[in-house]
This record gives structure tokens, C-alpha cells and sequence, in this order.
């Protein structure tokens, strides 16, 4: 734990109690490296979160993922738990944070589970790792509800707002209050989903945290990146020799779920998972299904 910390909810106290923080590339980054619970029986997994959330979106999953297996997570620069810097955003800083992480935690092969942002991280990694510029070995991969054909995308008006702006931390006097940003993530739920509330409060909790609020006009530059880069980074998604699990949420009003079926016509080996009734956010809004399809494609 980091001194002279705010206040915190209990939940996200508790999450941070389970992390260390680690300096990487000169930044203060959450992170988790956690032994399993149980005997170990399969590889290291790397999970990779979205924007603007944190690796506290897979709070409910983490305890069966990690039963049989070591995970590695972490918040990513300028999200959740970890510093947020007034600097241009890319996937090349947020890629140079995870390889420095992998690096420091001795990890020589692994497993990725990767959802919206996290999946373009996860694109630049594995362009990498066929160039040769990341040592490690990649056993398998799962992708979930993430904007990998990013024409294919239906941008909510928050995200076109923000967009719209400069490239620069928002400054003068901004709500704080959480209200607009719980609306948003709760807009990309399934309608079917009943998520609790506190779910929302520790996610809002988490994207203030540093004043990160201020700075989402920044964090969201990553589309842009994904619009000029999508050769690279989807190209790389859907030629990476790793196996490949695709696990979407068939409701997810962003990410539709007609990328997921795209993506499998372009990697016809793949395993295709669609859960019905599912928003955006699959480990928040259906974690039992959710884990379920991903052991089974982590096994």
C-alpha cells in the first residue's frame, strides 16, 4: 500500500490490500501477482482491462480464475489505483507498463484474457511478440467485448463528447460526483443485467481516484490510436498463432456482438462463446458465465 492514501470504500480497500505497487518505467502501477489457491495446474494468466475502468472489473471472477492457476493484473497508467500523468496517452506506454510488469514478476510463459481496451494493449503486445520484441511465450489467448473493428463501433455520446475535446486534462470546475459516469457504464449493460450498485460506486471510485476524471479526455485517445493502428493491432489479433477464445457479451451497445462473429469468420479455429442477456461488461454483469466459458478456454 502507498502512504498518505485518501479514503477508500471497503470493497476497493480491500482489493488494494491484495496489490502491490510496483514503479515501473518511473510510474507508481497497481498490480496483483497472486499464487494459486490450489494446486497448480495450468500456466500464468494475464488478464488486461478496459477503459475507464480498472483491473477491479474482474473482482468477481478473480477467485475461480485463480484457483488452479497464477494471475497477474494490474491498472493500467492512468486508470484505477495507478498513476494518472498529464501525458499523451498510447497503446506503445500502456504495452512498455504490462512488458516491464511481466518482466519484473519473472513470468517466461502465459496466458492472456483481454476485454475492450485491454484488447488493443493485448493487439500491440502480440505485434511484438511476432516481431520478437517480447520474450515470452503465449499459450493461449481470450478476447472479450472490446472495439477490435473499430468502424464496426457504436460510440456513446460520452465518448463522441469526450473525443470532441482537446487532448489535454480537463480543467475548471468538473461534476464529481459520479452521477454522468455511473449512467454511462451503466448504459453498455444488457438490459437484462441487474448490477449492484456498488459495483458502480467502486467503479466511479476507481476513475476519480488521482482526480483520473480529469483526465479522461486524454485516456480516450486509445480509439484514435485503434482507428490509425488497426492493421496492426486486429491483424495481429486475428493471425496470432496462440489460441484463440472469443467470449462476447451479445447485448453490448459498443462493441457489437457482430464483431465477435467477424472475428471468427476471420480465425475459423477459434472458439466462439456468445452469452445472451449480456452487456459490455460480461464479468460484472454474468460473472458465473463468464468464468465458466473462460476456464474452459483457458484449459
Amino acid at each position: 500500500m502507498t502512504p498518505n492514501q485518501a479514503w477508500r470504500s471497503e470493497a476497493v480497500a480491500d482489493w488494494e490490500r491484495r496489490g502491490v505497487y510496483r514503479t515501473l518505467l518511473g510510474w507508481e502501477t497497481f498490480t496483483m501477482d497472486l499464487a494459486p489457491t490450489g494446486a497448480e495446474e495450468r500456466e500464468p494468466l494475464l488478464i488486461l482491462h478496459g477503459f475507464p475502468t480498472s483491473s477491479f472489473d474482474f473482482h468477481l471472477v478473480l477467485p475461480t480464475l485463480n484457483a488452479n492457476r497464477r494471475v497477474l493484473l494490474l491498472d493500467l497508467i492512468g486508470y484505477g489505483l495507478s498513476a494518472k500523468p498529464d501525458i499523451a496517452y498510447t497503446m506503445n506506454v500502456q504495452a512498455d507498463v504490462v512488458q516491464a510488469f511481466v518482466a519484473d514478476t519473472g513470468v517466461p510463459r502465459l496466458a492472456m484474457l483481454t476485454h475492450d481496451m485491454g484488447d488493443t494493449v493485448g493487439g500491440e503486445l502480440l505485434a511484438r511478440h511476432a516481431e520478437g520484441g517480447w520474450p515470452v511465450e503465449i499459450s493461449r489467448r481470450v478476447i472479450s467485448n472490446g472495439s477490435i473493428y473499430i468502424e464496426m463501433a457504436h460510440l456513446s455520446n460520452g465518448q463522441e463528447i469526450l473525443l470532441g475535446l482537446p487532448d489535454e486534462r480537463l480543467t475548471g470546475t468538473v461534476p464529481d460526483d459520479g452521477s454522468t459516469m455511473k449512467a454511462a457504464l451503466t448504459a453498455t449493460f444488457s438490459p437484462h443485467s441487474s448490477v449492484d450498485d456498488a459495483e458502480l460506486a467502486a467503479a466511479w471510485e476507481l476513475i476519480a481516484h488521482h482526480d483520473g476524471h480529469e483526465m479522461l479526455p486524454r485516456t480516450i485517445r486509445y480509439i484514435e490510436e485503434r482507428r490509425r493502428n488497426q492493421v496492426r493491432y486486429t491483424g495481429v489479433i486475428e493471425s496470432h498463432p496462440s489460441p484463440l477464445a472469443i467470449v462476447w457479451g451479445a447485448d453490448d451497445p459498443i462493441a457489437v456482438v457482430e464483431m465477435a462473429t467477424r472475428l471468427k469468420d476471420a480465425r475459423p479455429d477459434a472458439s466462439l462463446d456468445i452469452l445472451r442477456d449480456v452487456g459490455h461488461f460480461p464479468m460484472i454483469e454474468a460473472p458465473g458465465r463468464f468464468q465458466e466459458v473462460v476456464l474452459r478456454a483457458l484449459a
